[in-house]
């Protein structure tokens, strides 16, 4: 059964918590996990590049030049797209990138992102994971106490205005709850803090 430490505020380590292998114990599926982190990003494009076509573009009707006789190549129309300013051939517009994955293959997905992260000793338990004010120094104080650089990802059990405000200055930091967790966060942050109220429920919901 694979195991987290188990940190206070303090950022002292006072043990270790069980992590349920349902959950953090899995086999992980490559596949599966990057074919939701794929999905992820889909849904995230925008999707509103433009450019005309040469149906589109203003220019003029006019014949640029005679068609025989000028020794140079024959052209009808300004619009073209072999003619700098003229219309793009093929030219990309607005359009929805979303599509979806099944549910079966979101949870696999999760899962496995879990059980990556559970296997490089890579999350980390707080019990009591909340601030008493909106304050990105303590924030940053209390990530350097338990040792994490770089991009984390702190998961609370519900929406907690004080972790989040607090949080969302700090380059690389990013805070989420436990029954949204997304396989794309997990994987981008290099450690989960992971409040031990939001732990339950996460084995709870994806059990």
């Amino acid at each position: 059964m694979p195991k987290a430490n188990l940190y206070n505020m303090a950022g002292e380590q006072v043990g270790e918590v069980e992590l349920s292998d349902a959950v953090f114990g899995i086999e992980p599926n490559e596949v599966v996990l990057h074919a939701a982190i794929k999905n992820h990003l889909a849904n995230r494009r925008q999707g509103t590049q433009s450019a005309l076509t040469k149906g589109e573009v203003s220019y003029s009707t006019i014949k640029p030049w005679r068609q025989k006789g000028t020794g140079r190549a024959r052209a009808g129309y300004k619009g073209s797209p072999v003619w700098t300013h003229g219309g793009v051939a093929f030219a990309p517009k607005p359009r929805s990138y979303r599509y979806t994955i099944n549910r079966k293959e979101k949870r696999l997905a999760l899962k496995s992102a879990l059980s990556l992260k559970a296997a490089e000793s890579r999350i980390l338990v707080v019990d009591g994971l909340g601030f008493d004010e909106i304050k990105t120094k303590t924030c940053a104080s209390f990530l350097e106490k338990l040792g994490v650089n770089g991009k984390a990802l702190i998961v609370t059990e519900n929406v907690d205005e004080n972790v989040i405000k607090s949080a969302r200055n700090i380059p690389g930091v990013v805070t989420t709850i436990a029954t949204i967790l997304s396989p794309y966060e997990i994987m981008k942050a290099r450690t989960l803090i992971v409040d031990k109220a939001a732990l339950a429920k996460i084995e709870e919901v994806y059990c």
